[in-house]
């Protein structure tokens, strides 16, 4: 294989997930509405830290730090499940199965936050997370439950468009080349918007597999600065915030192949845009690593060990990636504000209701 009509990365993507995956079991709950206090802005948020895992077991593993406050209690399915003070971690089990299990974590001083495990699981993605759950330089936090990120959506089954249509997700952008989305179509949810919003849209580039690693990491370098000044990014990603913003009552899910590359610039846009740390937007970023550990394992093992070394760089997220994204921004505009304004279209008024819909505290 020396030529390709997509980028090396779309390629090899899309041969890891052709490989099979062992189904997750799906649950019944439905998407609940915001809380009345989620809408309310000006009540500070305690917490500085505030995470849920879930288990392999049904467990769930909580952990949290709240400065200034004596006691916290976390809540679940109306009832009281952990306790403990400014800072804490507990196991809890036992709860009924459900699409989503969600936490109140509320302190005796400020506002709660609603928060569950990021990762949302279904039988036909390995890599749909939830893009909220962090927290701003500035205190606040994004919601969760209103923006996810995603592989592709191929392989949904009808087990898995229903659970997406309890989750509220009722518009998908779909950031592939016309060839990906030819060859393997999405199964959207039913009554769901679906947009294309391809970010190679007219591009040339990208079209020969490298021959070394130093090559397949160059390319992948300069994919990532594509997608912020090539006029197909540009476009797409517009598209996507231009879309979450518009769409404050529903929930929007946007994916490529491998839910890593172009998803993951689309997320870390989207996370700077709301005063996300940088570090936090990468470590984001870097979790497609762990959550496609597996798939990306598999398929090198199938390949000689010389094709793999070049393949690797490929199916890996690298900091060096991300940052090359940053540094286009940096070079072409100046800052991301003018980035945010000059190639996306989101300016300050547009930015301030993202905000506002997005962020609480």
């Amino acid at each position: 294989m020396n030529k390709a009509t997509l980028s090396a990365t779309v390629l090899v993507a899309a041969l890891a997930l052709g490989l099979p995956f062992a189904p997750v079991a799906t649950a019944t709950e439905r998407h609940l509405p915001r809380p009345a206090d989620q809408h309310r802005s000006g009540q500070a948020i305690p917490f500085t830290e505030a995470t849920v895992t879930a288990g392999a077991d049904g467990s769930f593993s909580l952990a949290w730090k709240a400065e200034g406050v004596k006691r916290v209690e976390i809540h679940a399915n109306g009832r009281i499940v952990a306790r403990g003070g400014a800072t804490g971690r507990a196991v809890v089990t036992g709860l009924p199965p459900a699409d989503r299990q969600w936490f109140r974590f509320q302190a005796d001083r400020g506002q709660g936050l609603r928060l569950a495990d990021r990762l949302v699981r279904l039988s036909g993605t390995v890599n749909l997370r939830d893009a909220g759950g962090y927290r701003t330089e500035n205190g606040q936090w994004v919601r969760m439950g209103e923006v996810y990120r995603s592989d592709a959506l191929d392989r949904l089954t009808a087990e898995d468009q229903a659970k997406l249509r309890r989750l509220g997700v009722q518009t998908v952008f779909d950031l592939r080349t016309a060839d990906e989305r030819s060859k393997n179509p999405d199964n959207v949810p039913a009554g769901a918007d679906y947009v294309v919003a391809d970010v190679f849209a007219g591009s040339g580039a990208f079209q020969v597999m490298p021959k070394t690693p130093a090559e397949a990491e160059r390319m992948m370098i300069d994919a990532e600065k594509a997608m912020v000044s090539g006029d197909g990014g540009k476009k797409a990603y517009g598209q996507v915030l231009a879309g979450i913003r518009a769409d404050d009552a529903r929930s929007v899910l946007f994916h490529c192949t491998a839910g890593k590359d172009r998803t993951g610039w689309s997320n870390a846009a989207l996370l700077t845009a709301l005063g996300v740390p940088k570090d936090t937007v990468m470590a984001d970023y870097l979790a497609s690593n762990t959550y496609r550990k597996a798939a990306n394992d598999a398929l090198l093992g199938h390949l000689p060990p010389q094709q793999a070394a070049v393949y690797k760089p490929l199916l890996d997220v690298r900091p060096e990636y991300l940052a090359s994204g940053y540094a286009e921004v940096d070079a072409k505009y100046g800052s991301f504000d003018r980035y945010l304004d000059d190639a996306l279209g989101l300016d300050h008024r547009d930015l301030k209701r993202l905000k506002k819909d997005l962020l609480i505290g």
